[in-house]
């Protein structure tokens, strides 16, 4: 096992900046999830650690040693890619034996390692098929065994879940997931889905725009995001966000909607702050009378069987509540929601921050 250090690392294109001032510390045996929307530089920073891109400044140290300038093949990574990459011609087994044969490896050695990678993975009688043989999972445990006998220090993980189905990425989580716990390894693991990041990682690094907005446990930031940014990427479905303003009186603050209606706050003082957006989850809207409430104007309703997701408006602010009951809502219906006060994130309209 191993540890990655990124010290004040920045990549640019030209004039272009990608990445800038990337300060983190992945732990051996750490399972690290890169999250952010496309092009906010997630992927380019996998590849400047896996020696595919080059370093424009700063440091990054592998296992105690500087590693800008260190061949990929030094760097002991293994990288299972979206696409596979599977060599169509050769059968399973020789797909996962491939890199310790181009070593020089004995075929004693070649067929125990792709023995015991096989039971890793489950993959003992898929061994002898073709990748055209084979299911869009069972390639990618296929290029995930390829991995697994190079025996690298760190692992990493390019968006590899994004060319399969529903199912199968709930399915594939899963068994990357004791992949990690079996073999203690250190992974570092890109996605745009932040539903592989919550239910994956021991920690998340949310980026935007070739910066890091937040880094920590998956529950830390989905209960205290750092900024709206986090707040709304995290989460699915994704938080909504109402306009309006403070209030307050010597005994009681609320939050009142632009739109008409109020929350109650947890604190006696009311920041300060010109404009501001209370941040909600969709599981977090209740419906019913009460003295601080508001209308939400109901535009779609989606029954899922477990759950009702309503799509609808507080004033000009689009928002979607999640309700656990099958309640009989209908499109055109003025729902009275309210919120708990511990539930209500507040954040500073101009520049995104919490209050």
């Amino acid at each position: 096992m191993t540890d990655v250090q990124f010290r004040n690392l920045s990549k640019s294109f030209g004039q272009h900046k990608i990445l800038e001032d990337i300060d983190l510390d992945i732990k051996s045996g750490e399972f690290v999830v890169l999250v952010g929307p496309s092009g906010c530089g997630k992927s380019t920073l996998l590849r400047m650690l896996a020696g595919l891109e080059t370093i424009t400044s700063g440091d990054l140290v592998i296992g105690g040693t500087r590693a800008n300038e260190l061949p990929p093949q030094q760097r002991n990574i293994a990288m299972v890619f979206q696409s596979y990459a599977l060599f169509p011609h050769l059968k399973a087994s020789d797909n996962i034996g491939f890199g310790p044969k181009i070593r020089g490896e004995s075929r004693a050695a070649i067929e125990d390692k792709v023995k015991k990678a096989s039971g890793v993975l489950n993959l003992f009688s898929y061994l002898g098929r073709y990748p055209r043989q084979l299911s869009g999972g069972q390639r990618q445990r296929v290029a995930m065994g390829r991995a697994i006998v190079r025996e690298p220090s760190v692992f990493l993980f390019d968006e590899p879940l994004s060319n399969l189905d529903a199912q199968l990425r709930v399915q594939m989580r899963t068994e990357i997931k004791a992949l990690h716990q079996r073999l203690k390894s250190t992974i570092v693991y890109v996605t745009h889905d932040q539903i592989e990041a919550m239910t994956m990682a021991d920690r998340i690094v949310v980026m935007d725009r070739g910066r890091i907005q937040q880094v920590g446990a998956p529950l830390e930031l989905y209960d205290r995001p750092a900024n709206k940014f986090v707040a709304g990427f995290l989460g699915s479905p994704s938080m909504s966000f109402v306009s309006g303003a403070l209030k307050s009186t010597p005994d009681k603050t609320w939050f009142e909607s632009a739109g008409g209606g109020r929350l109650a706050l947890a604190g006696k003082a009311a920041p300060a702050a010109s404009a501001v957006e209370a941040g909600i989850r969709p599981e977090h809207f209740v419906i019913g009378e009460a003295a601080d409430a508001m209308a939400l104007k109901v535009d779609v309703v989606e029954p899922t069987g477990s759950e009702t997701h309503v799509y609808g408006a507080i004033g000009a602010d689009t928002v979607r509540a999640v309700f656990r009951d099958r309640v009989p809502i209908r499109p055109g219906d003025l729902l009275p929601v309210s919120v708990a006060p511990r539930n209500i994130h507040l954040f500073d309209k101009a520049t995104g921050l919490p209050l």
